[in-house]
């Protein structure tokens, strides 16, 4: 792939983006930053995850495989079994699962595979991603050579792709779709006929579905559907399906880097060449805490817990402002309507002290060089409740016309104490 076509695709990533936006200010406000932007737990993980990696710790020494470990894999099938009423035998944990080192590893790697694979029509497959974005699928399209074509997720399709605004050329060239449920950054839940119809458009047209799946655990009423029981209401079928799990949000063990894909068969054993020609398979004592946390619900009930007061607390402050009407059904972002994301961004930071995510760094413009998170910040509520509601008195205090601290000077030292942090 030539330097000029992929060069563009590489260089939005959206936090290096926002260090540039704001390295010429000094974070201002009342207290210390906060640092909204990332999607990072600030809980502690449970004591269980700890416990199991010093039992384990003989393991460091050894070299882990691909594929995991037997007893990683049946705890990863018990829990897909449970959380998704999947049929017995739908799921063969040594056939449709595979560990992966977080979330953004796996999904990079399908479209490294898929892309390769693709014998669709037309000169370049494309790939399919939802307009926002999670910036790994733009990243993983440029660098296995397809063309993205950005699909709008804006609140008049209820922040998901219009499937009936596909056309049949662009689908008999697409290689692979990414689908995001529930949805980085607005937080929309996909409906299980929803998931049905994208599973249905990609075999009818020979393309690859990923999805992304990160935050299905993080709800505020009734747990999301997935892609698997999508797969079960079709009769079980796996082809052209993955679905991409992290232990990231779900038990705040983001430095962990722990997840699975779990899917079709012939797709797995793609994704374990990969791993083992240039990824990362996850060290035993790692799988081996991995598997006590998918075994175990309690913590993340409270995680959950935490999240819906988080929600509370803004529904509370925020009543009614920048678009908030009800919390999101999924995820623990909020997407709030400011007019200007980049303005608003530098005014929170350097009046504020808080730092949050324009929204047009997660977004592609449009043929009319709009995109649809130009109005947009995301603000990501991965603090304690107490921290959650000083933030976003903050928020509100600055965009609402008030005045929180003394607007920073340009350069100093404090603007250097938040630079680039990624996600998943």
């Amino acid at each position: 792939m030539s330097t000029d076509r992929l060069e563009p695709l590489l260089r939005f990533h959206p936090f290096t983006r926002l260090n540039t936006l704001l390295q010429d200010l000094a974070p201002g406000g009342p207290g210390e930053p906060l640092l909204f932007s990332v999607g990072e737990p600030r809980h502690a993980p449970p004591p269980i995850l700890r416990d199991e990696l010093d039992r384990h710790a003989a393991l460091w020494s050894r070299y882990p495989q691909a594929v995991g470990t037997p007893d990683f894999r049946a705890a990863v099938h018990e829990w897909l079994t449970r959380r998704y009423a999947l049929p017995p035998g739908m799921i063969d944990p040594d056939r449709h699962l595979l560990p992966a080192a977080g979330s953004r590893e796996a999904l990079f790697m399908a479209a490294l595979s898929a892309v390769q694979e693709w014998h669709g029509q037309g000169p370049r497959p494309a790939v399919l991603i939802p307009n926002p974005f999670y910036h790994v699928y733009a990243g993983a399209a440029a660098v296995a050579g397809a063309e993205p074509v950005f699909l709008p997720a804006t609140a008049e399709t209820g922040f998901l792709p219009d499937l009936e605004a596909l056309d049949r050329a662009l689908l008999d060239r697409t290689a692979l779709a990414y689908v995001c449920s529930p949805a980085n950054p607005q937080g929309a839940v996909a409906d299980l006929g929803y998931l049905r119809r994208w599973i249905e458009l990609a075999r009818r047209h020979g393309f690859v579905v990923a999805f992304d799946e990160c935050y299905a655990e993080i709800y505020t009423e009734a747990p999301p559907p997935g892609a698997l029981q999508a797969c079960a209401a079709l009769g079980g079928d796996l082809t052209g399906v993955l679905a991409v799990h992290s232990l990231s949000k779900r038990s705040g063990a983001a430095g962990l880097r722990s997840g699975f894909v779990a899917g079709d068969a012939r797709l797995i054993r793609r994704q374990a060449q990969l791993v083992n020609f240039g990824g990362v398979a996850p060290p035993l004592p790692v799988l081996a805490a991995s598997a006590a946390l998918w075994r175990d619900e309690t913590h993340v009930e409270a995680v959950r817990a935490l999240y819906r007061e988080n929600f509370a607390v803004a529904a509370e402050i925020l009543d009614g402002r920048f678009g908030f009407a009800a919390p999101p059904a999924g995820g623990f972002f909020l997407w709030l309507d400011v007019g200007d994301g980049e303005a608003a961004a530098r005014r929170l930071w350097a009046e504020a002290g808080v730092r949050v995510l324009p929204g047009a760094y997660m977004a592609r413009a449009d043929a009319t060089g709009r995109s649809p998170g130009d109005r947009y910040i995301r603000v990501a509520l991965v603090y304690d409740p107490a921290t959650t509601a000083e933030g976003l008195r903050r928020l509100v205090a600055t965009l609402d016309g008030g005045r929180v601290g003394a607007t920073a000077e340009a350069g100093g030292g404090a603007g250097k104490t938040a630079a680039f942090r990624d996600e998943r």
